[in-house]
């Protein structure tokens, strides 16, 4: 009997591939097929290195040409083994937004320690200095750079870029910032889980206008959780500062807000630890310094994780009450506090300079399981 090469691709179309969902001719897993008279030759590829796998398959395919095809066919099967390709469906890389040179993160163990106060602070110093600052206030659950801008009332205006809608960052005091809190009312609370806080970060990233920027400053929620895995999955972040007060509860978290991004699957440079309230100094006592919450705690926390110490902030009354009214203390001028401010700028720039310098562009991390954490849209 002649066999036709015909016959037995659509007989081996009865043989599903292990683990692909479409049989052995569909999957790409027959290669080749080569008949004469009652003689036929089948070369098969699989990724399963098992000898076991081997004679399965083997036997698979004779006996289905034998009772499909034809009983008497002299058969012959070369089984090759190939190890799968090597793919990651879950694996969310990010992208950088054209147009912004540096994206730092602004994070701190713990709520509390005045992350948020000193984010405002850095930008509108940065932008005093020259660079083109814009804030993204990443703190869904406690919007509160609206506030500290004076910017509470403000929307942000559609505009059209390359023909499409983007959002435009609310502008004040030379920074340019989005939040949550410019589409939620005043009393009105977010209780959204993580992929829909996801969503709204991936839109304000992303959907926003930000145009060119030296300095994007992310003010991230207090913590290691859901927020923080997401912005780092969806931007290549250039480093990492973290606020911590000097007392030990608070430094505790700080180091676990270090920890975070210097683990293996995330390798965020850490640019260094900023100690907010380090001392009061009374009004009517300005040479006076009260270590209320504790001395140098967090230059300690620097030099035991071995990352830089930017410096520390004093803890006085016009800087909250700056932050209330919404205009940021280091607008002040000939003041200690702008002093303060304008070291601590310059020290996270100087930090910058040398991590481009000394490390290649950060990649965003790339998480192979997406259990316990929200997925950022891939852009």
């Amino acid at each position: 009997m002649k066999l036709k090469k015909q016959d037995i691709l659509e007989a081996l179309q009865s043989i599903s591939a292990p683990g692909e969902g479409q049989n052995m001719v569909e999957s790409g897993a027959v290669t080749n097929v080569v008949t004469f008279a009652d003689e036929v030759i089948v070369d098969i590829t699989i990724t399963n290195p098992s000898l076991q796998a081997k004679k399965k398959t083997e036997v698979e395919i004779m006996k289905t040409i034998h009772d499909k095809v034809y009983e008497k066919a002299k058969i012959t099967v070369n089984v090759k083994v190939e190890a799968p390709q090597k793919s990651a469906p879950n694996v969310i890389k990010g992208k950088a937004i054209p147009g912004i040179s540096n994206i730092i993160a602004v994070a701190s163990g713990k709520g509390g320690v005045g992350k948020s106060t000193v984010t405002a602070n850095l930008g509108v110093t940065l932008a005093k200095m020259g660079f083109k600052v814009g804030i993204l206030d990443a703190d869904i659950y406690g919007p509160s750079m609206p506030i500290m801008f004076d910017v509470e009332l403000e929307r942000p205006l559609a505009v059209n870029v390359d023909g499409k809608s983007k959002m435009r960052p609310v502008e004040n005091y030379g920074v340019k910032m989005l939040s949550i809190g410019f589409f939620t009312k005043p009393d009105q609370a977010v209780v959204w889980r993580g992929p829909m806080a996801a969503k709204a970060l991936n839109q304000m990233i992303f959907d926003a206008a930000w145009g060119e920027l030296d300095f994007l400053l992310l003010d991230l929620p207090p913590g290691t959780g859901d927020i923080h895995l997401s912005i780092m999955q969806s931007l290549p972040i250039t480093g990492a500062v973290v606020v911590s007060t000097p007392q030990n509860v608070a430094l505790a978290d700080a180091k676990k807000g270090v920890a975070m991004f210097q683990q293996d699957s995330i390798q965020v440079p850490v640019l260094g630890i900023i100690e907010n309230m380090a001392y009061f100094t009374p009004e009517e006592l300005p040479d006076n310094k009260y270590y209320i919450f504790g001395k140098e705690g967090a230059k300690h926390l620097a030099e035991d994780l071995k990352v830089p110490f930017l410096g520390e902030l004093p803890l006085v009354q016009s800087i909250r009450e700056a932050g209330d009214v919404g205009r940021p203390a280091a607008l002040q001028t000939a003041t200690t506090l702008e002093s303060a401010f304008e070291k601590l700028t310059q020290n996270v720039v100087e930090e910058v300079v040398r991590r481009n310098e000394n490390l290649p562009p950060t990649e965003a991390i790339k998480i192979t399981t997406m259990a316990g954490c929200s997925a950022v849209k891939k852009k």
